[in-house]
């Protein structure tokens, strides 16, 4: 593996869907409080170098007419009403005000929002990706970014999934061909 050299200036950290509803899931193969902390120390280090932060959260609209209804053999998991606090982002990442917080209503960060505005308009052409889960809205907005050109970095012990083995597939198969996969002390050593 090649060392990291990371531009600071260029930059940001996009943490997917670290938010109430979806942290309290049983998650596999890292425990999602783990995740948090891991999540939760990459943003406290780029804070501390000036480098923007991404929370990026997953909520439908209330009257749930905006959720996409592919004809598929399972459910995606958005049905019903959520609970109230469902979307907030989990007060251990600790929000800033300087943080930008993304909603999307879909898997991917990119689709539908204004994140890839965002990093452009900031001259942002490297992302650091973390979150829940790692085979649908981490491997989605890494598919997206791809696309889009950007770098990035995964920080494999920052993520996790619903499987293990969905989570292995991603971080052994997809990420590593998207991107350089690295853990999270790997990541701040590199900002530090």
């Amino acid at each position: 593996m090649d060392a990291l050299n990371i531009a600071k200036e260029k930059t940001a950290l996009v943490a997917i869907d670290l938010q109430k509803g979806i942290v309290g899931m049983p998650t596999r193969p890292h425990d999602a409080q783990a995740v948090v902390r891991n999540a939760a120390k990459l943003a406290d280090t780029l804070r501390r170098n000036d480098m923007p932060v991404f929370l990026v959260r997953v909520t439908p609209s209330r009257d749930l007419k905006d959720g996409l209804r592919p004809m598929a053999d399972q459910s995606s998991g958005m049905r019903g009403i959520m609970p109230p606090d469902w979307s907030e982002i989990v007060p251990e990442m600790n929000p800033r005000e300087s943080d930008f917080v993304v909603t999307k209503r879909q898997w991917g960060a990119f689709y539908g929002t204004e994140l890839d505005l965002q990093l452009r308009r900031r001259g942002l052409d490297t992302i650091i990706l973390c979150g829940i889960a790692t085979d649908i809205g981490v491997e989605s907005t890494a598919r997206f970014a791809y696309e889009y050109g950007y770098q990035q970095i995964f920080a494999e012990d920052a993520m996790t999934a619903i499987s293990a083995e969905g989570h292995q597939h991603a971080v052994k198969e997809i990420f590593p061909r998207l991107g350089r996969v690295r853990t999270t002390e790997e990541i701040i050593a590199a900002l530090e």
